[in-house]
């Protein structure tokens, strides 16, 4: 049986300290996990600045200089998420009232957003705050509660006081993972309850994730697959996109 998913990346984050490099084939025989869920792994572990992924494993930051890193793979991912941003944010009219939770996706898309007008922004995330504040047009409401620094996002229960006062045409999420079988899940489980509530008190759900999350299964359920949004690339695998579509997800390739 695999480990828990903060279990695993943790024992990757120890071996790499110790060794200064790691293997995606190792790692997959000795956390018993298949060599996918150590890619995603490692992925998620370079986002957050603890890695750097180069050809069949990762190294430490230190040690990025003295080996070859494949830069397409990470080029090609921002500008998976440069296009998805672009999509989501063309399905966003001005004067529209939003809620948008953490992640790089969401601040993706937070960036694309900026040339709307007349938008008024509910978020938990700093960094999407930040993004839009400084525009005229926009008003944005950064929800209080407990600080989570390491990640840039809000909780707790002030912020879901909070939360409760608004109602949004859309709500904006991103997410750790998508499957037919274990509906939406995110990586935080204090954050999986705003998720919740902000999709409870938004007219139309937007799920922004790269194909990488297709299939996917996080720490912490969100909730089932239900009728939303999904924006995704065009690397998505087909067999999820038609098990997501029939769980009742419209699915828009970017």
């Amino acid at each position: 049986m695999s480990l828990k998913i903060d279990i695993r990346r943790n024992k990757i984050l120890q071996q790499l300290r110790a060794e200064g490099i790691v293997s995606v084939s190792q790692l997959s025989e000795t956390l018993d996990a298949t060599t996918v869920t150590i890619r995603s792994d490692l992925t998620a572990l370079e986002e957050e600045g603890y890695l750097v992924r180069v050809q069949g494993g990762a190294v430490l930051p230190s040690k990025a200089g003295t080996v070859r890193i494949p830069r397409d793979v990470h080029i090609s991912c921002q500008k998976e998420k440069e296009a998805i941003a672009a999509t989501a944010a063309g399905l966003i009219s001005d004067g529209s009232t939003l809620f948008i939770n953490s992640g790089t996706t969401t601040e993706c898309i937070a960036h694309a957003l900026r040339n709307k007008s007349n938008l008024n922004v509910v978020t938990n995330s700093l960094a999407v705050a930040t993004c839009l504040g400084d525009i005229p047009s926009i008003r944005v409401v950064l929800l209080g509660g407990e600080i989570n620094a390491q990640y840039g996002f809000t909780y707790g229960g002030d912020a879901q006081e909070q939360l409760g006062r608004y109602q949004a045409d859309w709500v904006i999420l991103s997410c750790e993972g998508i499957s037919q079988q274990n509906g939406i899940t995110t990586r935080h489980v204090e954050e999986s309850v705003i998720d919740r509530l902000m999709m409870s008190g938004a007219k139309q759900v937007l799920l922004a994730a790269d194909h990488r999350k297709l299939g996917h299964v996080g720490f912490a359920q969100v909730c089932q697959c239900k009728a939303l949004t999904l924006v995704t690339d065009k690397k998505a695998d087909t067999e999820e996109i038609q098990a997501l579509s029939d769980c009742g997800v419209s699915v828009i390739q970017a």
